[in-house]
């Protein structure tokens, strides 16, 4: 299995989707769609998917990651990876990519979420470095999707 990753391209939106629901990354609030059209258009360039090449499969959209940088913080949502294609380093490839794409535009640091009760994920963030900050997430919604 080879990883490519590259920018999203809006081919890509029921591929990203369905990957995001077998994920368990959407939620009724939040319309994926509108998501992905709204980091179209902010930092377009750090929204990445990540593609497997099988010469027996062929080429298969398996991750995503959605980066951004407002001058204080960098942020990464939507980072996922398909189920069956877990455990191949495909997540921390993403992840990789992400901190140097958000290194290079000068991010001292970055920020992330996860939901209560997601151990895997916090077990996969904690892995790569990153550890829970003495914060708490507040939320308050413009848009009503």
């Amino acid at each position: 299995m080879t990883l490519a990753i590259r920018p999203f391209a809006e081919g890509d939106t029921e591929e990203v989707v369905a990957l995001w629901e077998a994920c368990g990354l959407t939620r009724p609030w939040n319309d994926p769609r509108r998501d992905i059209a709204r980091k179209l258009v902010v930092q377009r360039e750090l929204f990445l998917v990540g593609e497997t090449r099988d010469p027996e499969v062929g080429t298969r959209l398996v991750a995503t990651g959605m980066g951004g940088y407002e001058g204080h913080r960098a942020w990464i949502n939507y980072l996922g990876v398909h189920p069956d294609a877990r455990g191949r380093g495909v997540g921390r490839a993403i992840a990789a990519e992400l901190e140097r794409r958000l290194a290079a535009v000068a991010a001292p640091k970055i920020n992330l979420q996860v939901r209560q009760g997601n151990d895997e994920a916090l077990a996969f963030w904690a892995a790569l470095g990153y550890s829970v900050d003495a914060a708490v997430s507040l939320g308050k919604r413009l848009v009503e999707d």
